[in-house]
């Protein structure tokens, strides 16, 4: 097999994860190809993508690695300096302030189209070979690479293959892996909402016996305007997804109980079923798992993209090792480490936001006297404050 025909790494899946680790790879000098079944719309600023996420500051510093965050912030991105959580049962909230851990910002709240947009229009430059449309039709493997057949016929082989092609990972089921699941029986309601009282560069989450609430401050509007996250029983959601605005803002207002007064008008609605889903393991001979391939977490603590993002970084900083080595940047004894550990930090994150989903949304009475006076001591006791954020923010 000649040098011109073997990639480095094919990476199956291109929205945030997949397309930040192909554009990581091609940075790093290796030859990378990059399959996705369909190209995405471009971003545009007069339509925001419902889909948002809380951005860590860890992921920020890639992202400028790899030189596309001064984009998206010159797009939109809304810095968020403060978090409120608070039980509607009682108690003191759980704050986390940025002047109190020394930090000009806590994270970003950013579009996932805004993200996919900026790294997309990043891929050619950087010389990495896209095949879009296109999808996996079988993989082969033996003990130097892994062969990928697409059902255009081409064939693509490689030291290393990602999948990052979503928590119904075609890929992954190819490879062989199970996946362990847990169906919440919620689904996570979202939307934009522009609202009285300005949001204050705050994130704000209040748990209801039903699921957690969550407002995330997006740019424009004077500050009023917030993108929801709402986690309700599944028959709920889509209730509320479909009755009238009026009707919509009248439960939003009752549920939210007036931090940002009152309720003024709100986007188009959409909800998604909820689950918790861990790929028995990250690693099958030289296919990885990444991203929601790997992992689907609670969206509670806006972990999610995150995750997949720090398995790219610490996937990297292996390959970049075994690079400078001169050795096989794919050797399955050289990843399993970084599968055990990433494995490892995925599922208890995982199980974390499971369980903090489960304590707060019941209306028990035990539960409900103890949660809030709880919180509220966590958060008098800086060290913790400080320990939980850091964790959060991959610092």
């Amino acid at each position: 097999m000649s040098r011109r025909d073997l990639y480095d790494v094919v990476v199956v899946g291109a929205g945030v994860v997949g397309a930040a680790a192909a554009l990581a790879f091609a940075r790093d000098g290796l030859r990378v190809a990059l399959v996705e079944a369909r190209a995405p719309q471009p971003w545009r600023a007069d339509a925001p993508d419902l889909r948002v996420y809380a951005f860590a500051p860890d992921n920020a510093a890639f992202f400028d690695d790899l030189g596309i965050w001064s984009g998206v912030v010159a797009a939109r991105a809304q810095p968020y300096r403060a978090m409120r959580v608070w039980d509607a049962g009682g108690g003191a909230p759980l704050v986390f302030d940025a002047d109190a851990l020394a930090r000009r910002e806590l994270g970003w709240i950013v579009e996932n189209a805004l993200l996919v947009d900026r790294l997309w229009a990043a891929l050619a430059p950087a010389g990495v070979q896209l095949h879009c449309p296109e999808r996996v039709r079988e993989l082969e493997q033996d003990a130097d690479s892994a062969a990928l057949e697409l059902e255009s016929g081409l064939r693509l082989r490689a030291r290393l293959v990602l999948a990052a092609d979503g928590g119904d990972s075609q890929l992954r089921a190819m490879a062989g892996i199970d996946t362990r699941v847990r169906d919440h029986g919620q689904s996570g309601l979202v939307a934009f909402v522009d609202h009285g009282r300005p949001h204050q560069a705050t994130c704000w989450q209040r748990f209801l016996p039903s699921g957690p609430l969550a407002f995330l401050p997006f740019e424009g509007e004077g500050g009023h305007r917030s993108s929801i996250v709402w986690t309700l029983p599944e028959a709920e959601a889509l209730r509320l997804r479909d009755i009238d605005e009026t009707a919509f803002l009248l439960e939003l207002d009752r549920a939210f109980d007036g931090p940002l007064g009152p309720m003024a008008s709100v986007s188009a609605r959409a909800a998604f079923p909820l689950k918790r889903q861990l790929a028995e393991t990250c690693l099958a001979g030289r296919v990885a798992l990444v991203g929601d391939a790997a992992h689907v977490v609670h969206p509670l603590a806006g972990q999610g993209v995150n995750l997949g993002l720090r398995d790219v970084t610490a996937l990297r900083a292996v390959v970049r090792d075994a690079s400078r080595r001169g050795t096989d940047i794919a050797a399955p004894s050289r990843l399993a480490r970084w599968a055990r550990v990433r494995r490892s930090e995925n599922a208890l994150a995982a199980h974390a936001f499971d369980g903090l989903n489960r304590l707060f949304s019941n209306d028990a009475v035990l539960p409900t006297l103890l949660r809030g006076p709880a919180m509220g001591l966590l958060g008098r006791w800086a060290p913790a404050t400080h320990a939980l954020w850091r964790r959060a923010a991959g610092i």
